[in-house]
């Protein structure tokens, strides 16, 4: 029986909260997808948790609930050439307000994934609350994890058939060492992130 994890239903129960997270600040190539979501005060899901934690079956099941029960969920999409020009923390913070812009109804408080956000829009400093491990902290983090990790998945798998030299249907992306070979072997696509740049594809000295 997997371990059941208690996480927090809210931070303030008079505010209609969402969370926010996103997936893919690591890989090489594709996307980095943020996910915004609103989820019923008294939302309950026992295979709930930080979507790194669970497994792939676990993340598909939740992702049908998640976008079935959410009062309202958003996944946004940000671009290998935007990451290049905004630098993956940012690109990810955009991906999030962006998929916040998407909700409706308009939620009054932010719940983010991690220790960096800024205000945008009609949001202040005020109106956020940044939390290190919120994944596993707060219920709405967490099911922002699952949409956003689940529908770059897919993404990924999409590409994949598009470039099936670099495997990203199982490696998503990641600098596997396989996925570094196939960019020796046959140089970056549109998809990939020019400003990471892995130690084993620097130019050597010697």
């Amino acid at each position: 029986m997997p371990h059941e994890v208690h996480l927090l239903q809210y931070h303030d129960e008079k505010l209609v909260e969402a969370g926010c997270d996103e997936a893919g600040r690591g890989p090489l190539a594709g996307p980095v997808f943020a996910a915004a979501v609103i989820l019923p005060k008294d939302f309950f899901h026992p295979l709930l948790n930080d979507s790194k934690q669970m497994s792939e079956k676990a993340r598909d099941e939740l992702r049908q609930v998640i976008e079935k029960e959410a009062v309202a969920w958003k996944v946004v999409a940000v671009e290998a050439e935007e990451i290049d020009s905004l630098n993956i923390l940012w690109a990810s913070v955009t991906g999030m307000q962006r998929a916040v812009l998407g909700l409706s109804p308009r939620p009054d408080f932010l719940l983010i994934d991690g220790n960096r956000f800024r205000p945008f829009g009609a949001y202040k400093s005020s109106d956020y609350l940044t939390v290190v491990h919120g994944d596993a902290t707060y219920a709405s983090i967490a099911a922002a994890s699952v949409l956003a990790k689940t529908h770059r998945d897919e993404c990924m798998r999409a590409l994949a058939a598009e470039y099936p030299q670099y495997g990203w249907d199982h490696n998503f992306g990641y600098p596997t060492p396989e996925h570094i070979e196939a960019i020796r072997r046959y140089g970056y696509t549109p998809q990939h992130r020019r400003s990471f740049h892995p130690a084993a594809l620097e130019p050597t000295l010697f």
